[in-house]
């Protein structure tokens, strides 16, 4: 990770999306004028409860930098300091499907379409790499820009690697797109991931 300041190459611009532990922002590189999105990281200290896993934010680092395709979320840097790990992102500024959904109140099955051949190729990717994401819903899934219907899978934070001859366990994802193994505590596989597809079908 490079340990100089952040702030030194990039512009700090305003807040686009936060989570659990992370906040995004807008930044932009000094230099080039290239506008990216930051991702802020707060790293758990000592036996506290607050900030994310070092070893979790490592793995999400190590499953996006082996990711390659048209429809999954670049990253191009990461930096840390004291008490953030920051993930230099590209920027997608179209919105959460989610709220595309919601402003149209029903989409074309054209459209429709259109959304999930895309999704699909982004998770083909991902389980050709033996990778499952394990949080795929609308919220999720973001639009290029305002004018555009290509997308990104964004978010890898719960991705897990799988090992076929492995036993992972966890209740993680969203209530309403997890599959049946995942609230079973039955073991996780690529196909966990094609229930959320399942709903996400649904719901377009």
């Amino acid at each position: 990770f490079i340990q100089e300041p952040f702030e030194e190459k990039y512009e700090v611009g305003d807040e686009i999306g936060s989570g659990h532990f992370a906040v995004v922002k807008r930044c932009t590189h000094k230099e080039t004028g290239q506008e990216y999105a930051a991702k802020f990281i707060r790293k758990r200290r000592g036996g506290g409860k607050k900030g994310a896993k070092m070893e979790d934010i490592k793995k999400e680092i190590e499953i996006l930098r082996c990711l390659h395709h048209r429809n999954i979320i670049n990253v191009y840097d990461v930096y840390e300091t004291r008490n953030e790990v920051i993930l230099v992102l590209e920027l997608v500024s179209g919105g959460e499907l989610f709220d595309y959904i919601s402003e149209k109140d029903k989409l074309s099955e054209e459209e429709a379409c259109k959304f999930l051949v895309q999704i699909l190729d982004g998770v083909k990717h991902l389980h050709d790499n033996e990778i499952a994401h394990l949080d795929l819903k609308p919220e999720n899934i973001m639009l290029l820009n305002h004018n555009s219907q290509n997308i990104k899978l964004i978010d890898f934070g719960l991705a897990q690697k799988i090992d076929p001859k492995g036993d992972i366990r966890a209740m993680m994802g969203t209530a309403e797109f997890v599959a049946p193994e995942v609230i079973s505590y039955e073991p996780l596989s690529l196909a966990t991931d094609m229930w959320s597809i399942g709903v996400i079908t649904y719901i377009l």
